[in-house]
């Protein structure tokens, strides 16, 4: 099994605890500078502006090259809210754009940008440096205060409110997040979105590696009148999962797949097959890159080949995909469909190692959205389609 260390840690869940106490309140953040975005259509050093070639290794061991155009004409956007990735000393980071911001928009976003144009604010998060220390046992001063937390999402309603003045001008929005980030939608949007004219102009919200609740066996719960997506071609809806191998499942103290209200249940929807049941997963490896903060190490993608050189691999037909209900936990089932006898790799990386031991209550929560990446970016597509059809 191929596995991440424990300071890859970079996609962290949504910290509990928050923040560095305030004697004022911070000033607010000028979402008219473009220096306060990680991504922004026309801006100069805008960070989705990247390369994105994929090497794609066939389960023969051929290979080919698929190469990757953005859509600055897009007819919908796209509105981003990063995971826990900041290695600032901290509790709660600054607005400068390190290493680790820059590569989770190359592994989490930028690939959006073939279906929408892409708006990704920075915002003062909770740190992976308060997290690393939280769980070690040794939390940070000043890390019980709830400040922090609220910083960062004033922040991001900030960025919100910004995009909708300045930018918006009446087009479809595809809301996505991932873990600290997903933590920030499943507040902004009751708040900010639900109730307010501009949830008609909501083609989708992507709720990545967090635990999104629903009412058991339904699909509205904590988003109340924005369901679940049961299909490519619907909208307004909420896609939400959190993945763990299929030979690794969650166990009884994970941190996914289970919300502590009573009668409500995580939420998991399947990319590769909203209407439920198994799907192909259409994965974007990383080479070899970081994924957000520290380096993840690629397999051999093909034995006795030398390794490709672009920033990404797919692996057609490598996973399948199914969301599951088992032992009280729902979320998305991962299979890796490996076949000895054939010269690709029987492997992914993605799962979170400390002193050599898989930590396996945070699942695949590395690669939540590497190995659905594809399918992401085709609903959002059709999504977009469908949006448009109905708007005219």
């Amino acid at each position: 099994m191929i596995r991440t260390t424990l300071a890859a840690l970079v996609l962290a869940t949504g910290f509990a605890g928050a923040a560095q106490a305030q004697t004022a309140a911070p000033a607010k953040n000028d979402y008219a500078d473009k220096a306060n975005w990680l991504c922004y259509p026309g801006k100069a050093d805008d960070a989705c502006a990247i390369d994105l070639t994929t090497t794609v290794v066939k389960a023969d061991g051929t290979t080919s090259v698929e190469r990757f155009k953005a859509d600055p004409k897009a007819p919908i956007d796209c509105f981003y809210v990063y995971p826990t990735v900041s290695t600032d000393p901290g509790v709660t980071s600054d607005m400068k754009a390190n290493a680790e911001e820059l590569n989770v928009v190359k592994q989490q976003l930028a690939r959006f940008g073939a279906k929408c144009r892409i708006f990704a604010p920075l915002y003062r998060q909770v740190t992976l440096t308060a997290l690393r220390a939280g769980i070690a046992g040794t939390p940070m001063p000043g890390s019980m205060d709830p400040a922090a937390r609220q910083l960062g999402y004033n922040d991001v309603v900030d960025a919100w409110n910004h995009y909708l003045t300045h930018e918006n001008k009446g087009r479809g929005v595809v809301l996505i997040g991932h873990s600290q980030g997903s933590g920030v939608l499943q507040r902004m949007i009751p708040a900010e979105v639900e109730g307010k004219p501009v949830q008609k102009q909501l083609v989708s919200a992507l709720i990545l590696g967090s635990n999104l609740a629903v009412e058991a066996g339904k699909d509205t719960g904590a988003f109340k009148t924005i369901p679940l997506c049961r299909s490519p071609g619907q909208t307004g809806c909420a896609i939400s999962y959190v993945t763990f191998r299929d030979t690794v499942p969650p166990p009884a103290n994970t941190r996914f797949g289970k919300v502590a209200t009573a009668g409500m249940e995580a939420a998991c929807t399947n990319p590769a097959s909203l209407a439920g049941g198994k799907g192909e997963l259409k994965a974007y490896h990383s080479n070899g890159m970081a994924i957000a903060s520290s380096s993840v190490a690629a397999p051999t993608w093909v034995k006795g080949k030398a390794q490709p050189t672009t920033p990404f691999v797919a692996t057609p037909g490598l996973l399948t995909g199914q969301c599951v209900s088992k032992d009280g936990f729902n979320y998305l089932e991962v299979h890796v469909n490996a076949d000895p006898a054939d010269p690709r790799t029987d492997d992914i990386s993605g799962d979170v190692v400390n002193a050599g031991a898989v930590l396996k209550d945070w699942g695949l929560h590395l690669v939540d959205v590497n190995v659905a990446m594809g399918n992401l970016v085709d609903i959002v597509g059709e999504q977009s389609k469908a949006y448009l059809a109905k708007a005219r």
